[in-house]
């Protein structure tokens, strides 16, 4: 009877890491894109955190880390959407594919577009991110389409003084670490630069 009791207290205070429970879906409305992998969602009794299994998104400072923040933000603020929870992270937030209102998976067209990595850490069996990766590298589209695309888990580490944090920069070329805001500059340039 205590080991029943236990059991169902356990189930209760940590229902999304149970091996054996079935995937849980929330529904609800996004009402905030933190950026490119990460939403708020109002579930209607109050909002949670959502970050996207399996992608990860250039970081705000990073070349095309602000163009996946924006294809986010269009394809879901203000809509609703389900999320597929596969887990909960060290923060807090649920992590998920979030399914879109055409049937579409955001993770999906995320990687599809070149606005994010497949996060082979957390999803590495996943053979739909990692086709979509493929074909977005195959056809040079989004961050693809720049030679020495650093993904963010390296970045972040980067922008903590401990690495270069863009693979282009001179600096790095170099084996010498990059400030964030030689970064910064880089980046601005290379943003000016694309648009003439």
């Amino acid at each position: 009877m205590r080991a029943a009791l236990l059991l169902l207290l356990l189930q209760l205070l940590f229902p999304l890491t149970s091996a054996a429970a079935s995937p849980q879906s929330v529904t609800g409305t996004v009402v905030e894109v933190r950026d490119g992998d990460t939403i708020e969602v109002d579930v209607g009794t109050g909002t949670v955190a959502v970050r996207l299994h399996g992608v990860d998104c250039p970081e705000s400072g990073q070349p095309y880390g602000q163009q996946a923040a924006r294809y986010t933000t269009r394809h879901t603020l203000g809509r609703r959407i389900t999320v597929e929870v596969t887990d909960r992270d060290r923060y807090g937030r649920l992590v998920g594919i979030v399914w879109l209102p055409d049937g579409g998976s955001l993770n999906e067209a995320l990687v599809a577009a070149g606005l994010a990595w497949w996060y082979r850490t957390y999803a590495p069996d996943d053979a739909t991110l990692r086709r979509a990766e493929q074909q977005a590298r195959d056809a040079q589209r989004g961050l693809w389409s720049r030679p020495g695309a650093v993904p963010p888990w390296e970045w972040r580490r980067g922008s903590r003084g401990d690495g270069a944090l863009y693979s282009g920069s001179t600096s790095a070329r170099k084996g010498i670490p990059c400030s964030r805001a030689s970064f910064m500059v880089r980046s601005a340039f290379d943003s000016a630069t694309s648009l003439v």
